[in-house]
Protein backbone atom coordinates (compact mmCIF):
# COMPACT_ATOMS: atom_id res chain seq x y z
CA UNK A 1 0.00 0.00 0.00
CA UNK A 2 0.94 3.16 -0.41
CA UNK A 3 3.67 5.45 1.70
CA UNK A 4 3.33 8.70 1.15
CA UNK A 5 1.35 8.73 -2.06
CA UNK A 6 -2.79 9.09 -1.42
CA UNK A 7 -4.50 6.08 -0.05
CA UNK A 8 -7.17 4.23 -2.26
CA UNK A 9 -11.12 4.98 -1.29
CA UNK A 10 -12.68 2.91 1.77
CA UNK A 11 -15.71 1.99 -0.80
CA UNK A 12 -12.86 0.19 -3.04
CA UNK A 13 -12.48 -3.35 -2.08
CA UNK A 14 -9.21 -3.64 -4.67
CA UNK A 15 -7.30 -0.64 -3.23
CA UNK A 16 -6.49 0.34 -6.62
CA UNK A 17 -3.25 2.21 -6.49
CA UNK A 18 -0.44 3.24 -8.79
CA UNK A 19 0.07 3.21 -12.57
CA UNK A 20 -2.67 1.62 -14.28
CA UNK A 21 -2.23 1.20 -18.09
CA UNK A 22 -5.33 1.21 -20.43
CA UNK A 23 -3.65 -1.74 -22.35
CA UNK A 24 -3.90 -1.83 -25.73
CA UNK A 25 -5.81 -4.35 -28.55
CA UNK A 26 -3.34 -5.99 -30.57
CA UNK A 27 -4.40 -6.65 -34.45
CA UNK A 28 -2.51 -8.35 -37.20
CA UNK A 29 -2.11 -6.87 -40.62
CA UNK A 30 -5.80 -7.80 -41.21
CA UNK A 31 -6.85 -6.46 -38.28
CA UNK A 32 -8.58 -9.25 -36.64
CA UNK A 33 -7.70 -9.32 -33.10
CA UNK A 34 -4.09 -10.79 -31.96
CA UNK A 35 -4.32 -12.59 -28.83
CA UNK A 36 -1.06 -13.58 -28.08
CA UNK A 37 -0.13 -10.14 -28.90
CA UNK A 38 -2.57 -8.43 -26.55
CA UNK A 39 -1.26 -10.62 -23.75
CA UNK A 40 2.07 -10.00 -24.26
CA UNK A 41 1.27 -6.02 -23.66
CA UNK A 42 -0.23 -6.64 -20.89
CA UNK A 43 2.20 -8.89 -19.50
CA UNK A 44 5.24 -5.96 -20.59
CA UNK A 45 3.76 -3.12 -18.56
CA UNK A 46 3.41 -5.40 -15.15
CA UNK A 47 7.05 -6.43 -15.94
CA UNK A 48 7.75 -3.01 -15.55
CA UNK A 49 5.83 -2.43 -12.35
CA UNK A 50 2.44 -1.58 -13.34
CA UNK A 51 0.00 -2.32 -10.01
CA UNK A 52 -3.12 -2.79 -12.37
CA UNK A 53 -4.47 -3.31 -15.86
CA UNK A 54 -7.06 -1.55 -17.24
CA UNK A 55 -8.29 -3.61 -20.95
CA UNK A 56 -10.49 -2.14 -23.15
CA UNK A 57 -10.35 1.48 -22.33
CA UNK A 58 -9.35 4.14 -24.94
CA UNK A 59 -6.63 2.88 -26.15
CA UNK A 60 -8.26 -0.55 -26.45
CA UNK A 61 -9.81 0.43 -29.10
CA UNK A 62 -13.35 -0.83 -27.47
CA UNK A 63 -15.81 0.29 -29.90
CA UNK A 64 -14.57 -1.54 -32.55
CA UNK A 65 -14.18 -4.42 -31.26
CA UNK A 66 -17.53 -6.84 -31.31
CA UNK A 67 -19.05 -8.35 -28.03
CA UNK A 68 -17.47 -11.53 -28.25
CA UNK A 69 -13.82 -9.87 -29.15
CA UNK A 70 -14.29 -8.14 -26.22
CA UNK A 71 -14.81 -10.71 -24.03
CA UNK A 72 -11.90 -12.62 -25.77
CA UNK A 73 -9.54 -9.64 -24.73
CA UNK A 74 -10.57 -9.56 -21.41
CA UNK A 75 -9.95 -13.59 -20.54
CA UNK A 76 -6.48 -13.03 -22.76
CA UNK A 77 -5.55 -10.65 -20.40
CA UNK A 78 -6.64 -11.92 -17.13
CA UNK A 79 -5.18 -15.21 -18.18
CA UNK A 80 -1.77 -13.25 -19.06
CA UNK A 81 -1.55 -11.06 -15.56
CA UNK A 82 -4.34 -11.71 -13.39
CA UNK A 83 -2.44 -13.46 -10.95
CA UNK A 84 -0.42 -10.83 -10.38
CA UNK A 85 -2.09 -7.19 -10.46
CA UNK A 86 -6.22 -6.64 -10.68
CA UNK A 87 -7.50 -6.42 -14.10
CA UNK A 88 -10.45 -3.61 -14.30
CA UNK A 89 -12.16 -4.70 -17.47
CA UNK A 90 -14.19 -1.60 -19.40
CA UNK A 91 -17.69 -2.41 -20.78
CA UNK A 92 -19.14 0.75 -21.76
CA UNK A 93 -21.52 1.41 -24.09
CA UNK A 94 -24.04 3.93 -25.45
CA UNK A 95 -26.86 1.89 -23.77
CA UNK A 96 -27.72 0.56 -20.61
CA UNK A 97 -29.03 -2.95 -21.84
CA UNK A 98 -25.66 -3.48 -24.29
CA UNK A 99 -23.61 -2.39 -20.79
CA UNK A 100 -25.28 -4.49 -18.41
CA UNK A 101 -24.84 -7.50 -20.66
CA UNK A 102 -21.07 -6.77 -21.47
CA UNK A 103 -20.23 -6.28 -17.72
CA UNK A 104 -21.79 -9.69 -17.14
CA UNK A 105 -19.86 -10.92 -19.89
CA UNK A 106 -16.55 -9.33 -18.33
CA UNK A 107 -17.00 -10.85 -15.09
CA UNK A 108 -18.09 -14.58 -16.24
CA UNK A 109 -14.36 -13.84 -18.07
CA UNK A 110 -13.00 -13.14 -14.94
CA UNK A 111 -11.88 -9.35 -14.30
CA UNK A 112 -12.02 -7.92 -11.07
CA UNK A 113 -13.66 -5.08 -11.52
CA UNK A 114 -15.36 -2.96 -14.44
CA UNK A 115 -14.92 0.59 -15.91
CA UNK A 116 -18.30 2.20 -16.80
CA UNK A 117 -18.23 5.19 -19.25
CA UNK A 118 -20.86 7.36 -18.80
CA UNK A 119 -23.23 6.24 -22.22
CA UNK A 120 -22.23 8.07 -25.47
CA UNK A 121 -23.94 9.81 -28.37
CA UNK A 122 -27.48 10.80 -27.09
CA UNK A 123 -27.32 13.29 -24.23
CA UNK A 124 -27.53 12.28 -20.82
CA UNK A 125 -29.76 13.84 -18.22
CA UNK A 126 -29.02 13.35 -14.56
CA UNK A 127 -32.06 10.83 -13.75
CA UNK A 128 -31.05 8.73 -16.60
CA UNK A 129 -27.09 8.90 -15.62
CA UNK A 130 -27.64 7.88 -12.34
CA UNK A 131 -30.31 5.08 -13.21
CA UNK A 132 -27.51 4.00 -15.68
CA UNK A 133 -25.14 3.24 -13.25
CA UNK A 134 -27.48 1.53 -10.63
CA UNK A 135 -28.94 -1.02 -13.36
CA UNK A 136 -25.41 -2.20 -14.05
CA UNK A 137 -24.19 -2.11 -10.29
CA UNK A 138 -27.10 -4.13 -9.47
CA UNK A 139 -26.35 -6.83 -12.34
CA UNK A 140 -23.00 -7.35 -10.91
CA UNK A 141 -21.25 -8.23 -7.74
CA UNK A 142 -17.78 -6.33 -8.88
CA UNK A 143 -16.72 -3.17 -8.13
CA UNK A 144 -17.70 -0.47 -10.59
CA UNK A 145 -15.45 2.47 -12.33
CA UNK A 146 -17.18 5.48 -13.27
CA UNK A 147 -15.16 6.41 -16.42
CA UNK A 148 -15.58 10.24 -17.28
CA UNK A 149 -14.25 11.48 -20.75
CA UNK A 150 -16.63 14.16 -21.57
CA UNK A 151 -14.35 15.53 -24.48
CA UNK A 152 -15.27 11.92 -26.08
CA UNK A 153 -18.28 10.62 -24.75
CA UNK A 154 -20.43 14.43 -25.06
CA UNK A 155 -21.99 13.72 -21.95
CA UNK A 156 -20.21 15.61 -18.63
CA UNK A 157 -21.61 14.46 -15.39
CA UNK A 158 -22.16 17.22 -12.91
CA UNK A 159 -20.86 17.28 -9.46
CA UNK A 160 -24.05 16.87 -7.86
CA UNK A 161 -24.78 13.66 -10.31
CA UNK A 162 -21.50 11.92 -9.51
CA UNK A 163 -22.20 12.51 -6.08
CA UNK A 164 -25.16 10.72 -6.47
CA UNK A 165 -24.05 8.00 -8.31
CA UNK A 166 -20.99 7.22 -5.68
CA UNK A 167 -24.33 6.64 -3.20
CA UNK A 168 -25.15 3.60 -4.87
CA UNK A 169 -24.00 0.17 -4.04
CA UNK A 170 -21.03 -1.18 -5.52
CA UNK A 171 -19.72 2.22 -6.84
CA UNK A 172 -15.81 1.65 -5.66
CA UNK A 173 -14.08 4.35 -8.16
CA UNK A 174 -13.91 7.31 -10.82
CA UNK A 175 -11.37 7.22 -13.90
CA UNK A 176 -11.26 10.98 -14.60
CA UNK A 177 -10.03 12.40 -17.67
CA UNK A 178 -11.60 15.27 -18.01
CA UNK A 179 -8.78 17.70 -17.82
CA UNK A 180 -10.96 19.94 -15.38
CA UNK A 181 -8.49 20.47 -12.38
CA UNK A 182 -11.43 22.27 -10.52
CA UNK A 183 -14.13 19.30 -10.72
CA UNK A 184 -11.64 17.08 -9.94
CA UNK A 185 -10.81 18.79 -6.80
CA UNK A 186 -14.23 19.10 -5.50
CA UNK A 187 -15.16 15.61 -6.64
CA UNK A 188 -12.62 14.45 -4.31
CA UNK A 189 -13.17 16.90 -1.68
CA UNK A 190 -17.02 15.55 -1.87
CA UNK A 191 -16.64 11.81 -2.50
CA UNK A 192 -13.72 10.94 -0.04
CA UNK A 193 -14.74 7.10 -0.25
CA UNK A 194 -13.96 6.93 -3.64
CA UNK A 195 -10.75 5.77 -5.25
CA UNK A 196 -10.11 8.62 -7.83
CA UNK A 197 -8.12 7.71 -10.32
CA UNK A 198 -6.05 10.79 -12.92
CA UNK A 199 -6.24 9.23 -16.78
CA UNK A 200 -4.74 12.88 -18.05
CA UNK A 201 -0.87 12.07 -19.34
CA UNK A 202 -0.06 15.76 -18.77
CA UNK A 203 -1.93 15.56 -15.05
CA UNK A 204 -0.27 12.88 -13.32
CA UNK A 205 1.77 14.67 -10.91
CA UNK A 206 -0.96 16.97 -10.29
CA UNK A 207 -3.73 14.20 -10.20
CA UNK A 208 -1.27 12.80 -7.37
CA UNK A 209 -0.85 15.97 -5.49
CA UNK A 210 -4.43 16.69 -5.74
CA UNK A 211 -5.16 13.31 -3.58
CA UNK A 212 -5.89 10.83 -6.54
CA UNK A 213 -4.90 7.42 -5.79
CA UNK A 214 -3.36 5.85 -8.90
CA UNK A 215 -2.87 7.26 -12.28
CA UNK A 216 -4.02 5.68 -16.11
CA UNK A 217 -1.30 6.83 -18.42
CA UNK A 218 -1.47 5.68 -22.04
CA UNK A 219 1.81 6.54 -22.26
CA UNK A 220 2.40 3.65 -19.57
CA UNK A 221 1.60 1.42 -22.45
CA UNK A 222 4.54 2.03 -24.49
CA UNK A 223 7.15 3.53 -21.12
CA UNK A 224 5.49 2.61 -18.26
CA UNK A 225 8.91 2.58 -16.72
CA UNK A 226 8.51 6.51 -16.82
CA UNK A 227 5.44 6.55 -15.34
CA UNK A 228 5.97 4.10 -12.81
CA UNK A 229 9.29 5.84 -11.53
CA UNK A 230 6.51 9.15 -11.32
CA UNK A 231 4.67 7.22 -8.80
CA UNK A 232 7.37 5.69 -6.97
CA UNK A 233 8.69 9.00 -6.82
CA UNK A 234 5.92 10.55 -4.91
CA UNK A 235 4.95 8.21 -2.59
CA UNK A 236 9.10 7.63 -1.65
CA UNK A 237 8.44 11.94 -0.42
CA UNK A 238 9.96 13.29 -3.65
CA UNK A 239 7.86 15.33 -5.14
CA UNK A 240 10.79 16.98 -7.08
CA UNK A 241 11.59 14.01 -8.82
CA UNK A 242 8.20 13.31 -9.58
CA UNK A 243 7.75 16.64 -10.67
CA UNK A 244 11.10 16.22 -13.08
CA UNK A 245 9.71 12.61 -14.37
CA UNK A 246 6.12 14.92 -15.21
CA UNK A 247 8.32 16.78 -17.32
CA UNK A 248 10.29 13.90 -19.35
CA UNK A 249 6.14 12.23 -19.54
CA UNK A 250 5.26 15.67 -21.37
CA UNK A 251 8.46 15.55 -23.61
CA UNK A 252 7.08 12.07 -24.81
CA UNK A 253 3.63 13.18 -25.27
CA UNK A 254 4.96 16.23 -27.43
CA UNK A 255 6.19 13.42 -29.70
CA UNK A 256 3.40 11.04 -29.48
CA UNK A 257 1.39 14.57 -30.17
CA UNK A 258 3.04 13.87 -34.39
CA UNK A 259 -0.17 12.18 -34.21
CA UNK A 260 -2.86 10.29 -34.30
CA UNK A 261 -2.03 9.70 -30.65
CA UNK A 262 -2.94 6.18 -30.34
CA UNK A 263 -1.05 5.64 -33.01
CA UNK A 264 1.71 7.24 -32.02
CA UNK A 265 1.35 4.77 -28.89
CA UNK A 266 1.28 1.74 -30.86
CA UNK A 267 4.46 2.99 -32.61
CA UNK A 268 6.19 3.65 -29.46
CA UNK A 269 6.18 0.26 -28.24
CA UNK A 270 7.00 -1.50 -31.34
CA UNK A 271 9.98 1.21 -31.63
CA UNK A 272 11.37 -0.13 -29.06
CA UNK A 273 11.70 -3.59 -29.84
CA UNK A 274 10.71 -5.43 -26.50
CA UNK A 275 8.88 -8.17 -28.02
CA UNK A 276 5.68 -6.60 -28.32
CA UNK A 277 4.08 -6.11 -31.92
CA UNK A 278 0.79 -4.26 -31.13
CA UNK A 279 0.36 -4.40 -35.00
CA UNK A 280 -1.73 -1.47 -36.69
CA UNK A 281 -4.95 0.27 -35.35
CA UNK A 282 -8.52 -1.19 -36.23
CA UNK A 283 -10.02 1.25 -39.18
CA UNK A 284 -10.98 3.93 -39.55
CA UNK A 285 -8.26 4.63 -36.88
CA UNK A 286 -4.77 5.08 -38.92
CA UNK A 287 -1.11 4.15 -38.31
CA UNK A 288 1.39 6.59 -38.58
CA UNK A 289 2.66 6.95 -42.36
CA UNK A 290 6.41 6.52 -42.81
CA UNK A 291 6.94 10.23 -42.67
CA UNK A 292 5.97 11.02 -39.06
CA UNK A 293 6.69 7.22 -37.80
CA UNK A 294 10.57 8.48 -38.46
CA UNK A 295 10.20 12.01 -37.25
CA UNK A 296 9.03 10.19 -33.89
CA UNK A 297 11.58 7.81 -33.71
CA UNK A 298 13.80 10.89 -34.15
CA UNK A 299 12.15 12.61 -31.14
CA UNK A 300 12.35 9.24 -29.20
CA UNK A 301 15.77 8.60 -30.15
CA UNK A 302 16.81 12.46 -29.07
CA UNK A 303 14.83 11.85 -26.14
CA UNK A 304 17.17 8.91 -25.17
CA UNK A 305 13.95 6.63 -24.76
CA UNK A 306 15.44 3.87 -27.97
Amino acid sequence: MPTHAPDPGSADPLGLHGVIPPTLTAFDENEAVDYDATAAQAEFVVEQGAHGVFPLGTNGEFPLLSADEREEVVTTVVDAVGDDVPVIAGVGAPGTRETVQSAERAVDAGADGLVVITPFYYPLDRAGAVDHYRQVAAAVEKPIYVYHIPQLTGNRLPLSTLSEIATIDGIAGLKDTSEDVPWLGRVLTDNPDLTVLAGSNALLYTGLEMGCAGVVSSVANAFPELVVKLYDAFDAGDPDRAQRLQERIDDVIAAFDRGPFMASVKTGLALRDVGVEPGPLRRPLRRLDDERQAALAADLRELDLL
